[in-house]
């Protein structure tokens, strides 16, 4: 039992200590609030796999609430994309539910708390509000219009809501306390006149609730049990606790929410910003928001991630009560353990140089049977075809070499995956002295799996390839981070735009094996020997695409040394 709690993290701590004080297992019930205005990315799975994994743990219902009361960032696109986003994590909701679902209900109680003496209704400029709001050390200072009559805020408010009132002309604020010790609390904002067209609603309304006074309020009539924020909502707690107090009604809605935060997810050599991320999409820094470059959930499936890595990332890296940056090679290690068990292994040539076997028939060819996997059962395999002209890797051969160098050189031999030895005998090199073919001869009876004894020697070096007569020429994208620097947007001196990496894409032609022509969008595979590789949605009949999903190697670790 001992050793099942030290397994909780701090969330489910709070939750089992709500249960053993009383609260029914039943009532448990969570929610994930995404906002509209982008597209999810790495972060927002942290809390996806959070809320929706205390739903499976406790068998609860989870909503999938969005929170649309800004119409001026929100669209359908986005509403459509998170849904997308979830259920491809393998997640589902029991309601899909909008806080534009509430917009009449937190009007009524705006009414309420209007003749209440509770809100107000302000008609200052923005500057001469901040002005007055004070600093953490100080006490800010009474609007002129906090003592309106309760019967000119109300027809002040109205006016508002029926357009009468230009935008930016007048707010509805809460009257709480100018002086309290937590800023939140100094007469926040509950509505704002937005003459804007909203994804759901329409022009049915021209003011709009600001999030503080929708998120508890929304929260209460759900009856979610545990609203779990991020950390920089922790100072608002009071806020939400404030307004809530101000609707509960127990005979009505029992159920009292509580809000709990934890930190946000950030990741080294990466921006989690909406808004910057935006900026890449609107300056064609990157394709759009499902690029593979960018962190958005979206993207990294496009690049080759699978729901399983993200979620085991996100279990992995765990939930903490502090800010705290985790290492990207943690996310690319999860994806590359992934796929070492589910992606086949096929061979690509990405960098070719021809190799012509002198003493291989002319005209002959052969289909060799190769495993899918070597390591692990259930993966079958395919025929690969042979011929006297292969591609291999041009960084595989050197005409001289140290001991170390296990591929092929001048003179030596090497095997080649799922098929013969060979040995290098000569080269042949163009005018700028680069070796354009290399003439090799091979074993016959070193077929590898024949059972001769030739096939049973040791050589130290085998090499993929790729026959040149039936090699499948394709589209390969090799992506990298994004960014150079650790922590670009840390830095205050400069734009995080500064840090592009320069080499964050680079686009070649490949060959690849003809198993992979029927290949579909999102299939995964191990290009032997360099890196996981995912096929794009740009593939077509006639132009196969391919996206490295992460090298079999870290390079950026070899920078760092």
């Amino acid at each position: 039992m001992s050793e099942e709690k030290k397994s909780l993290n701090f969330i489910e701590q709070i939750i089992e200590e709500d249960l053993a004080n009383g609260l029914s297992k039943d009532k448990l019930r969570f929610r994930f609030p995404p906002e509209p205005n982008g597209y999810l990315h790495i972060g927002h799975a942290a809390s996806i796999c959070l809320n929706f994994g205390l739903g499976l743990r406790y068998n609860a219902p989870v909503n999938l609430r969005f929170d649309d009361t800004n119409p001026v960032k929100e669209e359908q696109e986005y509403v459509d994309a998170i849904k997308h986003d979830i259920e491809w994590l393998g997640f589902k909701w029991d309601k899909e539910l909008y806080s534009s679902d509430y917009f009449q209900q937190l009007f009524d109680w705006t009414i309420m708390l209007i003749k209440e003496g509770k809100a107000y209704v302000d008609n200052q400029s923005s500057e001469q509000m901040a002005t007055q709001k004070g600093t953490p050390t100080e006490p800010g200072t009474n609007s002129a219009n906090r003592d309106r009559s309760i019967e000119e805020n109300l027809e002040l408010f109205m006016k508002m809501k029926n357009g009468e009132l230009e935008e930016g002309s007048h707010v509805l604020r809460a009257k709480i306390d100018m002086k309290h010790t937590n800023m939140h609390m100094r007469d926040p904002i509950m509505y704002r006149i937005l003459k804007k067209h909203h994804h759901r609603t329409g022009n049915d309304w021209c003011i709009y609730p600001m999030y503080d006074w929708t998120h508890g309020e929304s929260d209460y009539l759900e009856q979610i049990s545990h609203s779990i924020c991020t950390l920089e909502f922790k100072s608002h707690r009071d806020l939400y606790d404030w307004y809530v107090d101000q609707v509960f009604d127990a005979s009505k809605l029992p159920l009292r929410p509580k809000q709990r935060e934890f930190a946000r997810r950030n990741l080294s050599y990466t921006v989690m910003s909406k808004r910057k991320l935006l900026q890449l999409v609107e300056e064609k820094i990157v394709t759009g928001w499902d690029d593979p470059r960018m962190p958005t959930i979206s993207g990294l499936r496009r690049r080759g991630y699978t729901p399983n890595a993200i979620r085991k990332f996100s279990d992995t890296a765990g939930i903490s009560k502090r800010d705290n940056v985790t290492d990207v090679a943690l996310l690319e290690h999860c994806i590359k353990d992934d796929l070492n068990k589910t992606a086949p292994r096929v061979m690509a040539v990405l960098d070719p140089v021809k190799v012509i076997i002198t003493n291989y028939p002319e005209g002959k060819e052969e289909f060799l049977d190769a495993n899918y996997n070597d390591y692990e059962e259930g993966f079958g395999s395919r025929a690969v075809p042979f011929s006297r002209e292969i591609y291999i890797e041009k960084e595989d051969f050197r005409e001289e070499a140290n001991k170390k160098f296990f591929r092929l050189k001048l003179g030596k031999e090497v095997r080649l995956k799922n098929a013969y030895i060979i040995k290098a005998e000569s080269c042949v090199k163009n005018a700028n002295g680069e070796v354009t073919e290399i003439h090799c001869t091979y074993d016959e009876d070193s077929l590898s799996g024949s059972g001769t004894e030739a096939s049973k020697r040791k050589v130290k070096g085998t090499l993929h390839w790729v026959s040149v007569k039936h090699a499948e020429k394709a589209e390969v994208r090799v992506y990298d981070r994004l960014f150079t620097d650790e922590a670009p947007d840390g830095n205050k001196d400069k734009d995080f735009k500064e840090f592009i990496n320069p080499d964050s894409l680079n686009i070649i032609e490949a060959f690849v094996e003809p198993s992979l022509k029927n290949s579909k969008v999102l299939d995964r595979f191990q290009f032997q020997r360099l890196g996981y590789f995912c096929v794009d949605k740009d593939t077509t009949e006639n132009n196969l695409v391919f996206n490295r999903t992460v090298p079999l190697r870290d390079s950026w670790a070899k920078m760092g040394e």
